[in-house]
C-alpha cells in the first residue's frame, strides 16, 4: 500500500479532530523530517493520569488524529535530565519511537518489530554493561525484567528511545547520546493494567488504542513521543 493511502486509511480508523487547532507548541519546533508525533501530558501536576494525542504532519501544519486517556509513572513526570532509576517517574522530553515488540510472531504495524520470547530480558541494573538493553539469554546483571510477562502488559509495546544510543544518518553511533547508568531504563509504551493504575515510568493505554496506534505509526515518518 502506498504511504499516502496508508495515511488516508489511518484517518478512517482513528478518531479525527479534523483540524489543527490546539497544536502543542513543542510540535512546531521539531525537525521537518518528523511527520508523526505522539503527545503525552498529565492531567495535572504530578498526576499519573494523562492525555495522549496522535499527530500527523500535513504540509507545514500538524493535524490531530487521535485523543485518548493514558497513564504514566506513579510519581508523574521527571523534569528533563532529572529522571533516575526507580523513581517512579516518566522522563520529560522528546524521544524516538520504535521498535515495536510483542508476543506474536508479527503484528499490524509499520514500525520495525521484535518478538519477545521466554529468553528475552531488559536490564535495569545500573552497574551492568548491559544496562537499558534488550538481552536474549540470561543477562550479566543483578536486575532485569522479562519481555514476555505473565500479565500480558507487554503483549503489545513500543520502545521509547530514552537513555538509549542514537545513530546518525550515515549509520554511525552518535556520541552525544550515550546510555547513562542510573538515568532510567525500560521506558516503553505498553498495555495498561487498568485505567487508574500507574506505571513505574512507562506510558500505557488500553490494548485497543495501542493496537490502533501501532497500525498508524510508520518508521519512514520518523515518529517521536513528546512528554511534557
Amino acid at each position: 500500500m502506498a504511504p499516502f493511502s496508508r495515511i488516508i486509511l489511518c484517518f478512517s480508523l482513528l478518531v479525527s479532530s479534523g483540524c489543527s487547532t490546539g497544536v502543542p507548541r513543542s510540535l512546531s519546533g521539531i525537525d521537518g523530517s518528523i511527520r508523526q508525533a505522539i503527545y503525552v501530558s498529565p492531567t495535572k501536576k504530578d498526576s499519573h493520569q494523562a492525555y495522549l494525542s496522535a499527530w500527523q504532519r500535513q504540509g507545514i501544519g500538524w493535524h490531530r488524529l487521535y485523543y485518548v486517556s493514558a497513564v504514566i509513572g506513579r510519581n508523574g513526570l521527571a523534569p528533563v535530565g532529572m529522571k533516575h532509576e526507580g523513581d517512579g517517574k516518566t522522563p520529560s522530553g522528546i524521544y524516538p519511537l520504535g521498535p515495536a515488540f510483542g508476543y506474536a510472531s508479527s503484528i499490524d504495524t509499520h514500525l520495525q518489530y521484535r518478538q519477545a520470547g521466554d529468553l528475552d530480558f531488559w536490564v535495569d541494573d545500573a552497574q551492568s554493561l548491559q544496562y537499558n538493553q534488550w538481552v536474549n539469554g540470561t543477562p550479566d546483571a543483578k536486575s532485569f525484567e522479562r519481555m514476555k510477562r505473565a500479565d500480558n502488559l507487554y503483549q503489545y509495546g513500543i520502545v521509547i528511545g530514552y537513555n538509549m544510543p542514537r545513530y546518525r544518518s550515515d549509520g554511525a553511533l552518535d556520541a552525544g547520546h550515550p546510555i547513562i547508568p542510573g538515568a532510567g531504563s525500560a521506558i516503553f509504551m505498553h498495555v495498561w493494567r487498568r485505567y487508574d493504575a500507574p506505571t513505574s515510568g512507562c506510558v500505557a493505554v488500553n490494548q485497543r488504542n495501542l493496537r490502533k496506534i501501532l497500525r498508524w505509526l510508520d518508521q519512514q515518518y520518523q515518529p517521536v513521543i513528546i512528554l511534557e
